[in-house]
């Protein structure tokens, strides 16, 4: 008899047919899962690892910290290199191959333009011209920890991290040049304005000189400067492409905080010392934690993969901390090109030619795109990024080009060696030899030490122009507008031991009226640097704990000098009105928990709106950030910019506060419920730690990383977001907080904001995500005794015996 497909026998056997397919897909997702888990650093036993001297034991303590004691500093650099790339091997090869302008050969089209930005850059080639021209001993230091990297790399043993495997390749063996590029990008991000140059150059066709210069007023107290008007040689050029494709450094204001106290300050009679670094959050985060103790080295801090020192740090006798100076150290060149010639150009002694060469991008499922690189005496052609140069082909039809000129594509640049030798300092002597060969990016470094000095030093070469003052694209075959030198080293900012006994930067101006130099004119908003200055004035002697506190703090300056506008705008709507007796109490702190900030900060994004757009049209949104200081200028001096051009009525600026108000009062509503008193501000402003490749994947949802914070951008607990974007996600903030006691620097701490692994099946991926947010902190230790309780592990390297 024929068993039907309805009867019992067939349904036992489509069970067992679903129940066995389930089985299968299950062991092959845990064998998968147990797979990818060998891509797990081995952080116990021992390893036998060609190019190292003698052993070295490498102590990771409970928050997967190395600690790496070695005999000798190369073998220590040696350590390092390979516990980089146990770690983070894939951010290390996404950041050279970012420098190199090599993405495309492993994510496709979609990063054409970015290489192609890079390559007409040049910046790995001049990294690897930058070689030859370093210290014996710093060539030494660079191939121990590339030696360090490649040991790891030739004795490992299971998977690769998953973002090999998903991209389906391998990495290639480590370079010096891989190292000392990535040192050139921070310098990209950090060391100028020629986007503010290019954006100034766009508004230039469309608004008349002084009405695109009070776009960018004056740093408080500065006069105002004006602009040359250079329009009919911008609409020459092709700055709307150009702006499109390129590489953009950090947004204004994405900058960091430092102060020392010395003893006459502080509690233990010692100084203090707290930096917080502001940089674009990320996952993994950009720092990686190390100690490295040799008979010559002692220190411990924040380094960044791929480079063989300590960034941000302390040694056993000396601490440390950085923010930007941010110096105008790029400008923007108009290159007249000859007539009869366009391979060459005009100087102010005749037409020469370009030097030229092509650069092959090979692009993952496409064919190679070929450009053709022209740099001039200034720098390369960057206006060939989105010309005829992407091609093979003759220049044909140009009349003129644009070019960069850029303090960090010197191939003298010795950088390197400058974070080498602080590694080694021991005294404020010491300390500023090392940073006469810190050239690229200008950063504020301040310094204490054991013996009670405090000091700060502003090192980096900041040219000297021969006139003008960096704000526009300028003609460059006239020589009036080169570059004729750099501020030499002694005249560079700089202080120790003042009689107030204490150093600040919050990278707002650094320098008084009389200072004869010119280092920028886009010095950040001074809110963090007053509000820092009246926490630290605020009690006469401080503490470790005090310094957390004003870490942590989330009071806004700039919130509270505009909230008066927002609560005397005449609104007429219930629902607006309803808002501003929500924020009568309010001071400007950016709590995650309260609705108030919410309400200020899509206030002020529809006011910012409001005022803009109908003038600047089509580039509003290339324009569009916080700009308090143009915001104040706009309020108090010129409400033109309040009435819109659009319509035959004359708008006031206290009517456009009214209509932003109402504005937000409808959007809250639709997007949060009828209920301010629910609405919170950290569940739309969360801290964003995207991934650095998968972010805006499907596969980004187990690789972000996302919390709930406080703060805004004018905060001292800096959390930035951009106005431009829906909602408010915080993409820049502190990426590293340290406290330095120098009473006894095993007091010191530290912190970043995800966990020491680059690997997502790693339990230190996300584990100091929470106690970022919370202002909390790792010891800084470096006793052996106190480094092993509770230690993962202890690695044992030892040297390969030779043939």
């Amino acid at each position: 008899m024929k068993t039907s497909p309805s009867s019992p026998s067939a349904a036992r056997w489509f069970v067992r047919v679903v129940t066995w397919t389930l089985a299968l897909l299950l062991l092959l997702l845990l064998g998968a899962f147990f797979y990818l888990r060998t891509s797990l650093p081995q952080v116990r036993g021992t390893l036998t690892l060609p190019g190292l001297r003698a052993p070295v034991e490498v102590v990771r303590d409970r928050y997967a910290v190395p600690h790496i004691y070695a005999q000798s500093t190369e073998d220590a650099l040696f350590a390092l290199g390979f516990v980089h790339a146990q770690d983070r091997l894939f951010q290390m090869d996404f950041q050279r191959r970012v420098g190199a302008g090599r993405l495309s050969e492993v994510l496709g089209e979609a990063t054409v333009d970015t290489d192609r930005f890079l390559r007409t850059l040049g910046v790995y080639r001049v990294a690897e011209r930058t070689l030859p021209n370093l210290s014996a001993q710093a060539r030494g230091a660079l191939g121990a920890y590339t030696e360090g990297v490649n040991a790891f790399l030739t004795t490992r043993r299971g998977a690769l991290p998953p973002e090999f495997l998903i991209l389906g390749y391998e990495p290639e063996p480590w370079a010096p040049a891989d190292s000392l590029v990535w040192m050139k990008m921070m310098a990209w991000d950090l060391g100028g304005n020629w986007d503010d140059e290019l954006l100034r150059a766009r508004l230039l066709r469309l608004l008349p000189p002084e009405r695109v210069a009070e776009l960018w007023p004056p740093y408080p107290g500065d006069a105002p400067v004006a602009l040359p008007d250079f329009s009919a040689l911008y609409r020459e050029l092709p700055l709307d492409r150009l702006w499109a494709v390129s590489l953009k450094p950090l947004p204004p204001g994405a900058g960091s905080n430092n102060w020392v106290l010395s003893g006459a300050r502080t509690a233990t009679g010692a100084p203090l010392l707290a930096n917080d670094p502001h940089l674009g959050l990320q996952a993994p985060a950009l720092w990686y934690f190390a100690h490295l103790s040799a008979p010559d080295l002692e220190v411990i801090g924040a380094t960044l993969p791929g480079l063989p020192f300590v960034v941000l740090g302390r040694t056993d006798r000396i601490a440390w901390g950085f923010t930007n100076t941010g110096p105008d150290v790029q400008d923007l060149f108009i290159e007249r090109l000859d007539p009869d010639d366009p391979t060459r150009y005009e100087t102010p002694g005749g037409f020469e030619p370009f030097e030229e060469r092509l650069e092959v991008i090979r692009v993952r499922g496409q064919e190679d795109v070929v450009v053709r690189v022209r740099e001039s005496r200034h720098g390369p052609v960057i206006s060939d990024v989105v010309g005829a140069a992407e091609e093979v082909a003759a220049f044909s039809g140009e009349a003129y080009v644009l070019t960069l000129a850029w303090t960090a594509l010197r191939e003298d640049d010795r950088t390197f060696q400058a974070g080498l030798a602080l590694n080694r300092a021991r005294t404020w002597e010491d300390f500023v030899e090392a940073l006469r060969d810190f050239h690229a990016p200008q950063q504020n470094i301040v310094y204490a030490d054991i013996e009670g000095n405090i000091g700060l030093y502003a090192p980096g070469r900041v040219p000297i122009r021969a006139s003008g003052d960096g704000l526009v694209p300028v003609p460059g075959w006239t020589g009036d507008y080169d570059w004729t030198g750099f501020i030499p080293f002694e005249e560079l900012p700089h202080a120790l031991n003042p009689p107030s006994g204490q150093l600040m930067t919050a990278n707002h101006k650094l320098v008084g009226d009389d200072y004869p130099h010119f280092i920028t004119h886009d010095w950040a908003e001074p809110y963090r640097a007053e509000r820092i200055e009246l926490l630290l004035a605020g009690q006469p002697q401080h503490t470790l704990g005090s310094f957390r506190a004003v870490q942590a703090d989330v009071h806004s300056r700039m919130a509270a000098e505009f909230l008066p506008v927002l609560l005397t705008a005449p609104v007429e709507d219930a629902g607006a009105r309803a808002l501003q007796e929500l924020l009568l109490r309010w001071d400007g702190e950016m709590a995650a928990e309260r609705p108030e900030p919410l309400v200020f900060s899509e206030w002020y994004r529809s006011l910012t709106r409001l005022v803009f757009e109908d003038e600047l049209g089509a580039l509003f949104e290339d324009f569009w950030e916080f700009r308090p200081l143009l915001m104040r200028h706009v309020l108090a001096r010129s409400e033109r910019w309040c009435d819109d051009v659009r319509t035959p009525r004359r708008e006031t600026c206290d009517e456009l506060a009214a209509r932003a108000l109402t504005e937000a009062s409808v959007r809250l509503r639709e997007r949060y419920g009828a209920d301010p008193d629910r609405w919170r501000w950290g569940e739309v402003h969360y801290a964003d730690h995207d991934h650095l490749v998968f972010a805006n994947t499907p596969l980004g949802r187990l690789f972000n990383l996302r919390i709930p914070n406080g703060g805004d951008a004018f905060t001292v607990n800096a959390a930035r977001y951009a106005l431009a974007r829906e909602g408010a996600a915080q993409t820049s903030g502190p990426g590293y907080r340290a406290l330095y006691d120098l009473s006894d620097l095993e007091r010191s701490r530290f912190m970043h904001p995800t966990g020491q692994s680059g690997n997502v099946f790693s339990p230190f991926y996300r584990n100091l995500l929470s106690k970022w947010r919370d202002v909390e902190y790792l010891p800084m230790l470096t006793d052996r005794a106190a480094v092993a309780e509770g230690a993962v592990g202890t690695l044992r390297l030892e040297p390969a015996r030779e043939e």
